[in-house]
């Protein structure tokens, strides 16, 4: 079994560097980087600190040209088997781990190891529906940070917001545990209760949150008239049926003839690239809508508008804030970039790396490698930057409190200036 695992772990090395993509696009909110393995142990004369020879089959396994450069990492597999404390120890979870190790070691939050849970879970958030609290989060810093809640979410009820940190869940303290095991927590069956502990940017202490779990069903549009004949639509998120629910949605409101509408991408924490482009085009007849540009020297693949759009005349402007990350801001800086549409809110999240997902064989998860970076069509990077509203309006504790949304109104206000 062990000689099994250990010509497994080279085996899935050798697969990051040739597995081709499994999806092109981003899940905002699912980061999952795990620590790397602990250092080795100090080298003495103890007898149980002899280096040991590489394990029967590692090399026969490892091409050889890095037999060399993997004898360390053999080593100290064999030193766990023999050394640690509890054993067995799980193979299986040694080999996850030097996977998550050798990914957090590029120093890039985006570039991680999801397990199969993690990947399961992952994939479920863009076909429509799963269960807890309804957020997307990034699991990258110290602690669990929302990104943003999903509209008509327990969390969106409870008052949960982008940027919000989960200190604490169900009265244990998250300093120092992994964010994506608290994500794992958070996460639960619909009808049970988990109260978390919020830290919230401008609000002097942490105070206490308590959700009722649900089953998230993931509306990707929603769409209203709102007075002055302003057509509204508020895209949730990209994914696999998004297009076709723009389409319909916009149908039906463009039959009312409205002067106007009002393209809502906050919170919105993105998805498929092919459906940002797909989005965009509703709107934008032609041009590029994004690039991406490689690190290795090659030509920027472009994404062009794809003709036949609903919406390509009426006037528009678009909502963002600080929680508008991925296919948002690339949807939001093509419209801006064209002159389509103002942009009006806050700054964006900033999220502007293309990552690769490939699923790792024999269903052991999967890897997300970042093998490019976005750039709106006049060359802007959108990457650790986000995209500069032309109107800036924030909303205030306040404002949520009462329930007032000075940024909707701003952009009414914009729109109908901008068709006197």
């Amino acid at each position: 079994m062990k000689k099994f695992a250990q010509i497994a772990v080279i085996i899935i090395l050798s697969l990051l560097l040739l597995t081709g993509s499994f999806a092109s696009g981003f899940v905002t909110g699912h980061f999952t980087p795990i620590a790397a393995l602990d250092s080795l142990p100090f080298i003495g004369s103890s007898p149980y600190l002899q280096p040991l020879a590489t394990p029967a089959g590692a090399n026969q396994a490892t091409p050889g040209n890095l037999q060399t450069l993997f004898a360390p990492f053999w080593e100290t597999w064999n030193l766990v088997h023999k050394q640690y404390v509890d054993q067995p120890v799980d193979d299986t979870l040694l080999m996850r781990g030097a996977v998550s190790g050798m990914l957090a070691a590029l120093g890039d939050k985006h570039t991680t190891y999801m397990d199969p849970v993690q990947y399961k879970e992952a994939n479920s958030s863009l076909s429509g529906a799963y269960e807890g609290i309804g957020a997307y989060v990034d699991t990258t810093g110290e602690y669990l940070k929302v990104t943003s809640p999903i509209s008509q979410s327990p969390a969106e009820k409870a008052g949960i917001q982008a940027g919000d940190l989960m200190i604490a869940i169900d009265g244990v303290s998250m300093k120092g545990i992994n964010p994506e095991l608290a994500r794992q927590k958070v996460l639960g069956p619909a009808g049970s209760t988990v109260v978390l502990t919020i830290q919230r940017v401008n609000v002097d202490k942490p105070f206490d949150v308590s959700i009722v779990r649900a089953k998230i069903t993931i509306a990707s549009v929603e769409s209203k008239m709102l007075d002055n004949n302003v057509a509204y639509v508020k895209l949730n998120t990209f994914g696999e049926t998004t297009t076709q629910e723009l389409k319909t949605q916009l149908t039906s409101l463009l039959a009312k003839n409205p002067k106007g509408l009002v393209f809502d991408l906050r919170n919105n924490g993105g998805g498929y690239l092919q459906t940002a482009v797909e989005v965009a085009s509703q709107f934008i007849d032609s041009g590029v809508i994004v690039s991406e540009k490689y690190g290795d020297g090659r030509a920027p693949d472009v994404n062009n508008a794809i003709s036949g759009g609903l919406a390509l005349k009426i006037p528009m402007v678009v909502l963002i804030n600080e929680g508008s990350a991925s296919a948002s801001e690339i949807v939001a800086g093509a419209i801006q970039d064209d002159g389509r549409g103002k942009l009006v809110g806050v700054t964006s999240y900033g999220k502007g790396s293309v990552q690769i997902w490939t699923a790792l064989s024999n269903d052991q998860g999967a890897v997300r490698i970042t093998i490019a970076k976005w750039f709106t069509p006049k060359d802007h990077t959108i990457d650790k930057i986000g995209l500069t509203p032309d109107v800036a309006v924030t909303m205030t504790k306040d404002d949520y409190t009462a329930g007032r949304d000075p940024q909707l109104d701003a952009a009414v206000k914009t729109l109908l200036d901008s068709i006197k």
